[in-house]
């Protein structure tokens, strides 16, 4: 089957992180100069569907030059807050906007659109096209890579790269002043950026949220450092990790309680176990930002292209993702239905625990 598409919409929902614009720049690529489509990127995610004209631009194969797929966050802009089936109004009651972004995409005259955005945007966008019997494609997008069905999600590497640079800079004046070290790093469901840049980074202690801890380990784990003449410890944190008793650990932001303060947790409960100085580093939105390293390039590019090439195809309702080192696209529902969360009983963790590594369980 080959579908009758001529003019198809594109948005970033959820949280920036690195690719997004090497994806934007795959679908453009790919839709104009292979099928002769027409581009409408879409501002702010659904938002600029809810606008009055709907704010939405035509993208061109000159916009995407080679300057933009080296940029950070999107030329689109994105949103992560305001589900549309209960949007927040100023008085503080919610209605259902949900018809409004249908409308929007009707006003464009799309044909279908392509959406790139977490488990969440994607779920949300699942809804809005079955409702408005709009043809969709999505595009995993996270860096906590906790996307189901999918190995890799856009901007993922490159935030494990933060996490790893900032480990790098924190080791030399760790052992400068004998101190323990504790990166806070993002993972609001998922270890991923953890495990994996605390195992390259060479941490010692790693605690993510799939896996149980006890302080006593870490500072256990601590001690056998020093007494085997090692001055320093290196501790990685994901920011989902809660306490011992099981609390999760919440800061207050714009009216709302989010992750983050787990470093500082950890610091203050080991000052009754060890006798070293800690120092916390909360990585925060580094890890978001920045020029998008190789693999992020190259996932965002094949992600794009596969994402067109399915709407080409008359494929609707489904997710491109990445699996044995191939290409694969699965249904949206599988998609979003489970998390992907670090296997505890896989090769990373495994890796971990043979190097010596504390998971803080044992």
């Amino acid at each position: 089957m080959v579908s009758d598409i001529k003019r198809i919409g594109v948005l970033t929902s959820g949280g920036d992180c690195a690719g997004l614009n090497a994806v934007l720049r795959a679908v453009v690529h790919r839709a104009v100069l292979g099928f002769g489509w027409e581009v409408f990127g879409i501002e702010q995610g659904t938002l600029g569907l809810m606008e009055r004209p709907v704010g939405a631009r035509l993208l061109t194969v000159e916009e995407f030059d080679g300057t933009l797929l080296r940029r950070g966050g999107t030329i689109l802009g994105s949103t992560n807050r305001g589900n549309p089936f209960a949007y927040p109004m100023p008085d503080g009651s919610v209605v259902d906007r949900s018809e409004e972004i249908i409308e929007g995409y009707k006003i464009l005259g799309l044909d279908a659109l392509i959406g790139i955005g977490g488990d969440g945007s994607q779920a949300l966008l699942r809804r809005l096209a079955q409702q408005g019997g709009i043809n969709l494609v999505c595009i995993p997008k996270t860096i906590d890579n906790d996307v189901g069905e999918t190995e890799i999600s856009i901007g993922y590497d490159t935030a494990v790269q933060a996490a790893t640079s900032a480990l790098d800079s924190l080791q030399p004046t760790a052992a400068s002043h004998d101190r323990v070290m504790i990166l806070e790093v993002m993972g609001r469901d998922a270890g991923h950026i953890a495990i994996v840049a605390g195992i390259a980074g060479g941490a010692d202690v790693i605690l993510i949220p799939e896996i149980p801890y006890a302080l006593e380990h870490v500072a256990q784990k601590i001690d056998r450092v020093r007494r085997h003449g090692r001055n320093f410890s290196l501790v990685v944190v994901a920011e989902a990790v809660k306490t011992e008793s099981g609390d999760p650990v919440t800061v207050k932001s714009a009216k709302k309680h989010r992750y983050g303060g787990i470093g500082h947790y950890i610091a203050d409960r080991l000052a009754d176990h060890i006798d070293a100085e800690t120092r916390v580093t909360v990585l925060g939105h580094i890890q978001r930002g920045g020029t998008p390293d190789a693999r992020d390039r190259l996932m965002a590019s094949a992600f794009g292209v596969h994402a067109v090439d399915l709407l080409a195809a008359g494929k609707f309702d489904r997710m491109v993702g990445w699996r044995n080192r191939g290409l694969i696209d699965v249904p949206l529902a599988d998609a979003t239905a489970q998390p992907h969360v670090v296997d505890v009983n896989g090769p990373i963790v495994a890796t971990a625990r043979a190097l010596d590594i504390c998971l803080g369980d044992q």
